[in-house]
């Protein structure tokens, strides 16, 4: 918004998984509706970490689905309309390429997944943005 040059590493080729606000917050509502039940192999005098007298998880909440930053930068151009002014430079050292959640467990256990597109979830989170900070 400001003309201010952006860097984009690795030449805009990283992925990684954007997930819309009300994605995670369904998530989170389903995950908390899930009561957790006692394992049936928790054995106190045996105690073992993948089995639990109440059994507590942690589940990825994700949208699975990678996207190339560069297509992430083009989706805000569009909903912006207007350039960013890039700064392409190289992988920085200890960057992963590409990173998405597993969201198996959610899904097996909820039944949810997340279903927001990346081309909505900006769209709204840039008019969000635009009245909130009346831009």
């Amino acid at each position: 918004l400001e003309d201010k040059p952006i860097d984009v590493y690795n030449y805009g080729r990283m992925k990684r998984d954007f997930t819309y606000i009300d994605d995670i917050v369904e998530g989170v509502i389903r995950v908390m509706k899930k009561i957790p039940q006692a394992s049936p192999n928790w054995d106190a005098v045996k105690a073992d970490p993948a089995t639990s007298f109440a059994s507590y998880k942690v589940y990825n909440i994700g949208n699975n689905q990678p996207v190339e930053l560069l297509r992430f930068i083009e989706v805000i151009e569009e909903c912006l309309g207007k350039k960013a002014i890039k700064n392409f430079l190289p992988l920085q050292p200890g960057d992963v390429v590409e990173t998405y959640a597993d969201i198996d467990d959610l899904v097996r256990d909820t039944g949810f997944k997340p279903q927001t597109p990346i081309e909505a979830g900006i769209k709204n989170f840039v008019e969000w943005y635009k009245s909130y900070y009346k831009v």
